[in-house]
């Protein structure tokens, strides 16, 4: 089964070390972790280490290489990100088309996506490496990315590919559902509520309660907001009570 543990990002002459540190970040997000070095300036750093904020994981399995050809050694496919489109034959794809690609190799490939220098990318001889050019297709009139907001573009598609799911929650609570007659209930609730405090008149109902029904369906309810919906109709109803039902 292919993972993403086969995927390795290359930083290639990485200048700052606040950079790598946020790459790593980036990487980390998305459930990344193979992350090779090629001669960066500064590196191990603490500054490094401050920018991962708390992907110190991904920094202390980060292999330094000396040269590029180590670094991608072992690997079949190798993708170089490129903001500078070559007028020479290396096939152009942008992020999702690399990564539809990524996806139909075999499950044990080997894969290198190299990031180049901060400000000057990657040279002609390292992108003769590659067989494919990677493209972000930004702006043209202001095209320049952070180093590592390119490797949030390319970590964000990679993730969106192997895995899209979407941890539905709520942080600090935990939702109760509820069922078809709990709907019921609270529907019979508010008709009922609704004639009492005279916003719905029973000879003439129209398609109100039919309208509420598709409200309440699409909100998704849980059980303690199904609560505080009957305690709301029900305050409605003791304070048309209290006012002798005028």
């Amino acid at each position: 089964m292919k993972t993403l543990d086969n995927i390795r990002f290359v930083l290639v002459g990485t200048t700052h070390p606040g950079n790598i540190g946020a790459a790593a970040r980036a990487m980390k997000t998305m459930g990344l972790s193979n992350l090779h070095l090629v001669t960066p300036k500064i590196y191990p750093s603490a500054e490094a280490t401050a920018r991962a904020s708390g992907a110190d994981d991904v920094l202390a399995r980060a292999v330094v290489h000396d040269t590029l050809d180590s670094a991608i050694e072992g690997c079949q496919q190798v993708y170089g990100m490129s903001a500078r489109l070559r007028h020479l034959p290396v096939p152009v794809v942008n992020p999702r088309e690399a990564v539809t690609q990524i996806q139909q190799a075999s499950d044990d490939a080997q894969i290198a996506i190299i990031f180049g220098r901060e400000h000057s990318g990657l040279t002609n001889e390292e992108l003769d490496r590659c067989q494919h050019l990677v493209n972000i297709p930004a702006n043209p009139d202001y095209s320049s990315l952070n180093l590592a907001a390119a490797v949030q573009v390319l970590a964000y598609e990679l993730k969106m590919s192997f895995d899209p799911t979407i941890e539905v929650g709520r942080i600090g609570e935990e939702r109760e559902a509820i069922n078809a007659e709990d709907l019921e209930h609270l529907y019979g609730h508010f008709e009922e509520s609704l004639v009492t405090i005279g916003f719905l008149d029973p000879e003439k109902p129209k398609n109100l309660m039919r309208r509420l029904r598709r409200l309440f369906n699409r909100a998704d309810l849980d059980r303690n907001e199904l609560q505080i919906l009957h305690g709301i109709l029900r305050s409605a109803e003791t304070m048309r009570e209290g006012k002798g039902g005028e």
